[in-house]
């Protein structure tokens, strides 16, 4: 059929499902590893680390589900968890009734900053060892091409 989208064969299925299958276990694997070394879920770590980057180190609710990729609901609870941990504030904006501002707060940040080492020596064991200096590259251009892939649709 004109027009008519090939299915993958056997072959790309089996490139498919090697890699959904290794980045899931190697995902499982490091989430595991930041709440066992850190206390925080990949979720905290994903909010402490958008909010650390962002200026004055805070961000509106809504832009910050879009920067991590979350809906605004699954944030909103993930949210007041934080709060209630003290490593977040919500606070209105001042002049602008858009939605309230996520604030990283001085505990937060510090539980952040005690994370980034465990962290970073995870993801150096499990992922950035495993490859050769060229893996490694070809892995960040695959990654950069999915995006592209997908941020063009």
């Amino acid at each position: 059929m004109p027009g008519a989208r090939r299915l993958p064969d056997r072959g790309e299925l089996a490139v498919w499902r090697d890699f959904i299958e290794s980045t899931e276990a190697l995902r499982t694997r490091v989430v595991s590893r930041l709440q066992s070394d850190t206390g925080l879920g990949s979720g905290d770590y994903a909010v402490l680390l958008a909010l650390s980057e962002a200026p004055d180190t805070r961000m509106r609710s809504s832009e910050l589900a879009a920067h991590i990729g979350w809906e605004r609901s699954r944030l909103s609870h993930h949210l007041g968890r934080m709060e209630r941990r003290g490593l977040i504030g919500r606070t209105d904006s001042p002049g602008d009734n858009r939605g309230a501002l996520v604030v990283l707060t001085e505990a937060g940040g510090a539980a952040f900053r005690a994370a980034t080492v465990p962290h970073l020596r995870v993801v150096r064991e499990l992922f950035v060892d495993a490859l050769t200096p060229e893996q490694l590259a070809a892995a960040g251009a695959i990654a950069a091409a999915l995006r592209a892939h997908l941020n063009a649709r």
